[in-house]
């Protein structure tokens, strides 16, 4: 929400302006009051559009389509008069968040409230078939939730299916990621029934239920392959949901079930609308709605150009990456993420009236856009699957928003996934304190391990001004492309996973490496094997596909053995063999007790098979790489007996992270994975150095400094930075891992000495 612009008209046909909802490339969306006094989101198409008669026809269709459906679960059209010099319609306000940024903020529905959200999202689908219309871009940020169930918006692009007539040809209309086959086929319209947004009900059930889209993220032509080829992610759907969902996800349009026959399906569900979201959800509704109910009425209405300036969101982003949805917060769409509108400078002192408006966020945003896949594509939060989270805001408490950047669907995302969890339950922890001096706002982006997609949401995080901080990213990889995009605008970021010295050592400015490099994790490598496994002579095989992990965690153990004067047997694999067994005879030829593998999990599942074939009975030890359950189920057996030296924790047996972990059951139900408790660290870190600083003082630059300074006792560990950006090395961080029956078993502090 931002004021209105000098720019902007005070009235519109009898309708008091508040101020801006939201801008996209073709048009504005406003709060705005009827002449009766009631609150409405008036979309009004700019002036160099309403003069193309193309533009003038879809929004008069738009206009026609929303008069056609009547269902107490989809946005009423209150008044329009698509002839207008400036063409206008107006849908009643609902204050209440989107799915996508409910999710995102406060982790998937339980059953009950999946239930009520398919019965009353079904009935609204079979009111618009009834009116021999297609909905064709149903997703999380086009339903709103209120306390007594869901509304569904947005008929931008509601059609029948036989109508063809704005359909451009090559035109795939809709959203990546919520696409039925027969949409991600290709343009086309017979084929474009009721079965098709039957289908994107399926894919939305299936987010809410697990927090993710199904068919993951990443690039359009991934997600539009995946919708017609692949089967649908439905891990974490609960087991009494699961065979109506992927009825409804069924390839064959023929197989999937009507709208009416899921609405009469989950009707006892929907009988009972009581507890249906999270408490945490209901609470934001209530606090909107106050605040909805506060706003000046039309005669006290104040028109202010205070404090306004020009906002990313006037040009209308793809819609995409963001988890949030998801949160989660994402993401299933295109390739850019879905951006939500900025709030006005928090600390600025505006007029009673303007203050409010900044209140007003998030699913009040989603209500405003139109036709949002091709046509009207107007910026809002939730999205896709990780949408932009909620804030929480009180009503006197100004909203910061800390970004969660990580590969939440990639070949990483249990990393990821873990740190969005984290810092989501900090900020969750710090909302709800009485004396918190400001909310704080989630916005989760997922660039799936991809670097070129790390490199563009750092570039679209750091144009967001309402971003304050970053944690992140997931992996060396996407760090290195993303950090020089967050330095070029002094935005803090603060990596919790990645290891390569290299990154800090680059000179970027904004970055805080929050765990011990790579390089130094072999100092307890070194007195693991020659104190605790007594190794008299170590076998390092350095293997060249890892990388720059695997030279600098091979070449820092062969320095340090050498300055201890420990007799060692360097082997360096080629990326071209696979085959370890020449390798693995060389070491037991020399006489090595013991073999530090200096690579990847997947070829660690080969070494550790060659190591078991030839009865190796010595120490078998590796790094961080190798903490990863894809080792476990490659190695299998030969897994067994593994020690991992790590700069990560287990949470549920940490003293310190005792409250921790009891909290991320409550709300996950299950127990924190690696990196949940780190990332929770340094969250709740980086909003007490932003809690230090005055309200006009809250910038990057100065939580910057802030965090640079600090010295911070977390659960994990103790925290404080060089001048490089590197944690103080303290004899503190590194952490024995090992593999018991199949699994990874923590075995606390690694050792300091020999």
């Amino acid at each position: 929400m931002e004021p209105l612009r000098s720019s902007d008209p005070a009235r519109i046909a009898d309708h008091r302006l508040l101020g801006r909802l939201g801008a996209g490339g073709m048009g504005v969306v406003y709060l705005a009051r009827t002449p009766g006094g009631a609150l409405v989101a008036l979309k009004v198409l700019l002036a160099e559009y309403a003069e193309d008669q193309g533009f003038k026809e879809r929004f008069r269709r738009e206009v026609e389509v929303a008069r056609r459906v009547d269902s107490p679960w989809a946005v009423p059209l209150v008044d329009a008069d698509a002839d207008a010099e400036a063409p206008w319609l107006a849908t009643a306000f609902v204050p209440g968040p989107s799915l996508g940024e409910a999710v995102s903020a406060h982790g998937p529905l339980a059953e009950h409230g999946l239930r009520l959200l398919g019965a009353r999202l079904a009935e609204a689908l079979g009111e618009v078939h009834r009116a021999g219309l297609v909905h064709r871009d149903l997703k999380p940020g086009n339903v709103l939730l209120a306390h007594d169930g869901p509304r569904l918006i947005d008929f931008g692009i509601a059609r029948a299916p036989e109508d063809t007539a704005l359909t451009a040809t090559g035109m795939v209309v809709g959203t990546p990621g919520y696409l039925s086959p027969e949409q991600a086929g290709g343009p086309g319209g017979d084929d474009i029934g009721p079965a098709s947004d039957v289908f994107a009900l399926g894919c939305v059930l299936a987010f809410a239920a697990t927090g993710r889209a199904p068919f993951g993220s990443g690039a359009v032509d991934a997600l539009l392959y995946r919708a017609v080829h692949d089967p649908a992610d439905l891990d974490g759907v609960p087991p009494g949901l699961l065979e109506v969902v992927e009825r409804c996800l069924e390839k064959d349009p023929a197989e999937r079930p009507t709208a009416a026959e899921l609405a009469q399906e989950l009707a006892a569900a929907a009988a009972e609308a009581t507890g249906w979201l999270p408490e945490p959800v209901t609470r934001l509704i209530a606090e909107r709605s106050a605040a909805a109910l506060a706003l000046p009425d039309i005669e006290h209405t104040e028109i202010s150009t205070a404090g306004a300036s020009p906002q990313p969101n006037d040009t209308a982003p793809d819609e995409s990456d963001v988890r949030d949805t998801p949160p989660d917060q994402s993401s299933a769409q295109t390739s850019t993420p879905a951006t939500a509108p900025e709030p006005a400078p928090e600390d600025a002192v505006p007029p009673t009236g303007r203050r409010r408006f900044l209140l007003l966020a998030g699913g009040a945003v989603a209500l405003a856009a139109s036709g949002g896949a091709a046509w009207w594509a107007v910026a809002r939060d939730g999205d896709s699957a990780d949408g932009e989270p909620a804030a929480s805001a009180s009503p006197r408490r100004p909203v910061h928003t800390i970004a969660l950047h990580g590969d939440l669907t990639g070949p990483q995302r249990d990393s990821g996934r873990a740190q969005e969890r984290g810092l989501r339950l900090a900020v969750t922890e710090f909302n709800a304190r009485a004396d918190a001096p400001f909310t704080v706002q989630v916005k989760a982006v997922d660039d799936a391990g991809d670097p070129a997609t790390a490199a563009r949401l750092a570039t679209e995080l750091t144009d967001d001004p309402a971003v304050l901080a970053v944690v992140g990213t997931t992996t060396d990889a996407t760090a290195q492309t993303a950090l020089a995009k967050y330095d070029a605008g002094l935005l803090p970021v603060v990596g919790v996973s990645p290891g390569g010295i290299n990154l800090a050592l680059q000179g970027f400015r904004s970055f805080l490496q929050a765990r011990l490099p790579d390089s130094v994790l072999p100092v307890y490598v070194s007195n693991y094997l020659t104190g605790t496994a007594r190794s008299r002579k170590v076998g390092i095989v350095l293997d060249r596909p890892s990388g720059n992990y695997g030279t600098e965690m091979g070449s820092s153990l062969s320095n340090i053995l050498v300055g201890a004067q420990q007799p060692y047997v360097p082997e360096v694999v080629s990326a071209m063999r696979r085959d370890f067994g020449s390798t693995v005879d060389g070491l037991l030829a020399a006489g090595t007790d013991s073999v530090f593998f200096a690579g990847l999990y997947d070829r660690g599942a080969l070494i550790a098979g060659t190591l078991r074939e030839r009865g190796f009975q010595g120490a078998r030890v590796s790094g961080p790489a190798l903490l990863d359950g894809r080792f476990l189920s490659e190695a299998q057996e030969a897994a067994e007996g593994w020690v991992m030296v790590a700069p990560v924790v287990d949470a549920t047996v940490k003293p310190e992270a005792k409250a921790f972990a009891a909290a991320y059951r409550e709300r996950w139900k299950e127990a924190p994975p690696r990196y949940a408790a780190e990332a929770y660290d340094v969250t709740a870190m980086l909003l007490k150095s932003l809690s230090g600083l005055p309200a006009t003082g809250r910038t990057r630059e100065a939580l910057l400094a802030a965090v640079r300074a600090v010295k911070y006792e977390g659960i994990t560990k103790p925290f404080a930075f060089q001048n490089t950006g590197r944690i103080v090395i303290d004899g503190t961080g590194g952490y024995l891992w090992r593999v018991e029956q199949g699994d990874f078993v923590y075995g606390g502090p690694a050792p300091l000495t020999g």
